[in-house]
């Protein structure tokens, strides 16, 4: 009878070890498109003279998602990352403030007559 408990414990730790197999496999594109990213803003800055707002959100959000699979590759947690969690909300820039484009000065005309 006490060899239930070590064989559920045996296939709850096989199970995990599986999990920590993809999430490294995850982690190892997610840290390329960080790098993309990286790259792509630095571009934008040099263009711009300040951060495109939408990779600062989403280069944000993803360094936090490698830190959950971080958290839960080294046993910190038993929550696993995103698809089993939501996806983490960008916080705000502490940094430079972000590359905002004007509103047109005036409406987009539709020239398509109407009927």
């Amino acid at each position: 009878m006490s060899e239930a408990p070590d064989d559920l414990q045996r296939e709850h730790i096989l199970l995990r070890v599986l999990w920590m197999l993809i999430f490294v496999i995850v982690w190892q594109l997610a840290e390329i498109v960080l790098g993309a990213v990286v790259l792509l803003q630095l571009g934008y800055r040099a263009f711009y003279g300040a951060p495109n707002a939408g990779l600062l959100a989403f280069g944000d959000s993803l360094s936090q998602y490698l830190a959950q699979i971080g958290r839960f590759g080294t046993f910190n947690t038993e929550e696993k990352p995103w698809p089993f969690a939501d996806w983490p909300e960008a916080r705000a820039p502490q940094g430079e403030a972000p590359h905002e484009v004007p509103p047109a000065s005036h409406p987009v005309r539709d020239e398509e007559p109407k009927l």
